[in-house]
């Protein structure tokens, strides 16, 4: 077996087998970031895979797209565990660690769904089984039958995970608004903020706004959500007179969304982004986490 690994035929067959990977990788990176919501955690699973991909009898593998999918997703169900005990010691909201679409528009996936903040949030009171399921359905269009074969289930089980998925996110889900009215929603918060115009705030946002600010500890980051119109408007103007002193701003898309990048010295200190419904603005949404904000501007810029 050495001498064969060390031959021709073995160089050409790892060659063969890192082309292949190399084809998937993304669609496996985007798998893994939708469950686990962080780069490096999706890294993490890319490279298991790879190690599990190396060691796999690939000739007798039919469809190694499939194949290397299978691997991913439960290697990422697994995964959510440990994550999940990590996000306990976490100080403050936990965010989804912003990705510059504009950078890597498909995200391994051929659709955007299951990428949004929002939707990213909501996934976290799914369980992994259910998580993995309304991914592959939505994110990659499986049929029910490979997602059966994926979470280890029965068709029928695997229909009864994405639809109680989607009754899930259905129920907390508001209409969102077009990118384009999401943007003007935040330059109009953007606008409002610096100056600390109460009543310019509350016009913007809905009834139940909320506000949520990963840091993990950085200062300046707030530690718990605020709530409701007036208490959000008056948290932002609050902070009017400093946090934007300094800064400059620029736009990105992020998660398939609009998103701002303020930066300080030119490094970016803080991504903000919103949720908006027809009603307003539902959620403010801040990272400020040095961890999270390496993947939020495009390569190069």
């Amino acid at each position: 077996m050495s001498l064969e690994a060390n031959s021709g035929a073995g160089t050409d067959d790892l060659d063969d087998a890192v082309a292949v990977f190399d084809e998937h990788r993304r669609r496996i990176f985007g798998i893994a970031y939708r469950m686990l919501g962080t780069v490096a955690d999706a890294e993490d699973i890319v490279q298991e895979t790879w190690i599990r991909w190396q060691g796999a009898d690939r000739a007798a593998v039919l469809e190694p797209a499939a194949f290397l999918a299978t691997i991913a997703t439960r290697l990422s169900i697994n995964a959510t565990q440990s994550a999940h005990a990590r996000r306990e010691t976490y100080i403050g909201p936990w965010l989804p660690e912003p990705i510059n679409t504009d950078d890597d528009p498909a995200l391994g996936a051929e659709r955007g769904e299951a990428l949004q903040f929002a939707i990213l949030l909501l996934l976290e009171k799914l369980t992994p089984t259910e998580r993995a399921a309304y991914v592959l359905r939505e994110a990659l269009d499986y049929p029910y039958e490979r997602i059966a074969d994926v979470v280890g289930s029965t068709v029928a089980s695997a229909r009864q995970l994405v639809s109680r998925a989607r009754r899930h996110l259905a129920s907390a889900r508001r209409t969102e608004v077009p990118a384009t009215q999401q943007r003007r929603l935040l330059e109009a918060f953007l606008v409002a903020a610096q100056k600390g115009e109460v009543a310019e705030l509350e016009h913007l946002f809905a009834d139940d706004v909320v506000s949520y600010t990963d840091g993990n500890g950085v200062r300046l980051a707030a530690r718990t959500p605020v709530a409701g119109r007036s208490r959000v408007a008056t948290f932002v103007a609050a902070f009017s007179s400093h946090f934007w002193t300094g800064k400059t701003i620029d736009w990105v898309e992020v998660n398939g969304q609009p998103a701002a990048t303020l930066a300080e010295n030119g490094v970016v200190t803080t991504v903000v982004t919103v949720t908006a419904s027809e009603d307003g603005i539902v959620q403010l949404l801040w990272v400020m986490s040095p961890d999270k904000l390496r993947h939020a501007v495009a390569a190069g810029a």
